[in-house]
Parts: C-alpha cells; structure tokens; sequence
C-alpha cells in the first residue's frame, strides 16, 4: 500500500510540473551556480549537484524566493565511481525526467603528471571523463523519446589550444568537446541539441582552487570574462544547437590561431611560468 501510495505521489508530482528541468553538476559556485540561476530566471526547476550541501542550499533558497523555481538538492562527490549512478536512481525514484543537462563539474591539478599519485589522477578522471558521460548516457534516452532536450558540456579553450607540459586538463578537455561534437551529430532529427561551450579565463574561483590567483591576475583585463557573459553564451549557443560556443573576441581569436598555425609555434604561446612549474 505504501508503495502505491508513493508512485501515486511521485506520479502527481511528475504531472502538476510545469516548468522545465534542468540537472547541473559543480552548481555550488562559478559558473555551475549562475548557470542554475540563469536557467531558474529562464522558466526551468532545478536539480543542483555538488558536494557543498549548504551551498546548495542556499541556492535553492535564492531561486525559490527570486524566481519560483522548485530545486532538488542532491549532495555527491562525482569523483566517486557510485556517484552517477545515485544520481540516475535518485532521479527515477523521484520519478524526475531530465530536460536540460548541465555538465559542469570539473577542476584542474597543479603540477607535472608526476607531481601526484594515481589515485588523485584516477578522481580527476572519474570527473572529468567518466561521470558526464555516463550521466549524458543515462539521460539522453528520455529527451529523444520526448522529441526535445539540451545538452551542454563545459568544455575549455585548453581543448583547442597547446596542451601545458605534464597536465591532464586540456586533453580531457579535447575529449569533451570532441564528444560534444560528435553527440551532436548523433542526436541530429531528434530535437535534442549539444553544445561544447569552451571559454577562456573567467572570474570564478578555479584559480583559487588551483593556487595561482596572484599570477592570474596579472593578465590583462581584455582576456577575462565573467561568469554571466560565459553562461550566456553557452545557454543561447545550445538553444540554436551549435557544435561549439568559444566566447569573447580574444578566445575566439587565440582559437583561430591555434587551429591555422602549427604546433611548433604554437606550443611557445605556453607561459614560461607554466613550462616551469
């Protein structure tokens, strides 16, 4: 009885649902958060992932009084090979179809591929690679079925440019955007869109994460964004279903020229600070 009592609720729950919903990951700060903000303020609800419950908390306060939207908090450490799959059996139990997936979650590591032991790299991996795919697989099949659905992978400039000596990031990057391209054409008819969006220096805390706030902010200005212009971006670029979004007329252009000229030149664009780390 209890049982059908439940899936009678989660039923209801499912039909009275007006609005969209949409799943970010790392949406307890950067541009994790302002893409859940900014996808409340567009008419979606929410369900927010990170491991910071009380940051998550608080923003499901600020787009419930702001905006009306309903959010779902779901606490996980998506290094932690379990996690994805929690997440998807937490959504079924709730009886939750996914609209608009946000892969955002992600970090970089400082230091040479030797700097750290496997195990931190494995956790960077499980990130970087294994769970948005397995999250994107899992919850793909319901957006083809309803003839609708989003898709946007956070990608980096660093997936088109020099990889730095040593690090990880940029060739996982070039693996999402590469797969962001590809699931584009996969998904090509089916009303389902995927974007790789691929921004550059942004003011978010990554670079307090990383250690390297003093040397970043050496950089001139013309080379940051903020998080509200990448965001937008990458929401409208999704909405016209275009393969790549790189934002900011300097990303666009180090793109450019890291696409026309060769490696050898290239690879001497790397900051000396990096190349000796």
């Amino acid at each position: 009885m209890a049982h059908r009592q439940n899936s009678v609720e989660s039923s209801t729950a499912a039909t009275e649902r007006a609005r969209p919903l949409a799943l970010v990951t790392g949406a307890s700060a950067g541009l994790g958060r302002e893409f859940a903000v900014m996808l409340a303020q567009r008419g979606h609800d929410l369900v927010v992932v990170a491991r910071r419950t009380d940051r998550l908390a608080e923003l499901k306060r600020e787009v419930a009084e702001k905006y009306g939207a309903r959010t779902k908090v779901v606490t996980e450490d998506l290094s932690h090979a379990a996690a994805p799959r929690r997440i998807i059996d937490h959504l079924r139990a709730s009886n939750l179809e996914i609209d608009f997936l946000v892969n955002n979650a992600g970090y970089g590591l400082n230091g040479r591929f030797l700097t750290h032991d496997w195990a931190t790299h494995a956790d960077f991996l499980q990130v970087m690679v294994g769970s948005w795919l397995q999250l994107t697989h899992a919850l793909l099949p319901a957006m083809v079925r309803k003839g609708r659905g989003r898709v946007l992978n956070v990608s980096s400039l660093a997936s088109l440019c020099p990889e730095p000596p040593g690090s990880l990031y940029s060739p996982v990057k070039c693996l999402m955007t590469s797969a962001s391209r590809a699931l584009r054409h996969d998904l090509l008819g089916t009303g389902v869109h995927c974007t790789a969006l691929c921004p550059g220096f942004t003011y978010t805390e990554f670079h307090d994460v990383l250690g390297n706030r003093e040397n970043m902010s050496k950089l001139p200005s013309f080379m940051w964004q903020s998080a509200q212009q990448v965001c937008t971006a990458g929401l409208d670029a999704v909405e016209r279903n275009k393969p790549m979004m790189v934002p900011g007329a300097f990303n666009k252009t180090a793109a450019v020229l890291c696409r026309v000229l060769p490696y050898s030149m290239t690879s001497k664009f790397i900051p000396k600070s990096v190349m000796e780390r």
